[in-house]
């Protein structure tokens, strides 16, 4: 579970965010939305800790991310970032297994590994895990980094995952793929909030939608409940059309000239 309460943060005289608050519970997926700048990676370095808060509270699993160590999180608190090129080539096994880092001193043992080879057959990686990762498409690349988080995290019934535009650059095939895992995930019962760029894509698979603009609020709630063509055009300055199809049980936006 993650609560945000008040959160405020600036570089300089700029402010990046001012006064959001939301909730996301476990089992439910939030999409942040919004246009460049809107402050949305800003926003998941504060609920990694990559960077700390001046106002407002953060807690994961109700513990105040300010009481929580780094080593801590990582048990429990997965990132997946919106770039995840290495330097060094190494293998698909060797990279998911960094996501067991934080479970082991020196040496995986057979729980990391078998965990590591379960979440790359759960991904469909499993029978390129010798492979070099600079080898694979990029969407095979994302599905590694992908088990390589869900290895860090798997089975925890508290597990938190931070995903940074995780589809940005891959085909509609591997679009499906990545959300409908993090849909998988939030049913198990796992906490997941995505930054994405697609609104039609936050519609469909969101539970709840959290608005942002210039580090504002601008709408936050389920898709159906907030999506309206009035805050899309005050967020984005373009016109849509909203189209409500019960069959599939989620708005569909269409820009219009």
């Amino acid at each position: 579970m993650i609560e945000v309460e008040n959160l405020s943060y600036h570089v300089d005289s700029k402010s990046l965010l001012d006064n959001i608050s939301f909730k996301v519970n476990k089992t439910e997926i939030l999409a942040i939305i919004g246009p460049n700048g809107a402050g949305k990676s800003t926003l998941l370095k504060l609920l990694s800790k990559q960077i700390i808060p001046e106002t407002g509270k953060i807690k994961l699993n109700s513990n105040d991310i300010k009481d929580l160590t780094l080593k801590s999180l990582s048990t429990f608190r997965a990132v997946l970032p919106q770039s995840n090129y290495l330097n060094i080539n190494l293998t698909v096994f060797e990279i998911a297994l960094m996501g067991r880092y934080p479970h082991f001193k020196s040496n995986p043992n057979l729980i990391d590994i078998e965990i590591t080879e379960l979440a790359l057959e759960e991904m469909g990686m499993m029978k390129f895990k010798d492979r070099l990762i600079h080898t694979l498409s990029g969407g095979e690349q994302q599905r590694v980094q992908l088990a390589r988080v869900l290895a860090q995290i798997y089975q925890n019934p508290n597990g938190i995952l931070l995903m940074d535009e995780p589809i940005t650059g891959l085909d509609l095939q591997y679009q499906q793929v990545i959300l409908e895992k993090a849909k998988s995930l939030s049913q198990q019962g796992m906490t997941v909030l995505s930054i994405l760029h697609d609104i039609n894509i936050a519609s469909q698979y969101a539970d709840k939608v959290l608005v942002i603009k210039q580090g504002k609020m601008m709408g936050y709630g389920s898709p159906i409940d907030i999506l309206s063509e009035e805050l899309i055009y005050n967020t984005y300055h373009t016109k849509v059309r909203r189209i409500q199809d019960h069959n599939i049980g989620y708005p569909v936006i269409l820009p219009i000239s």
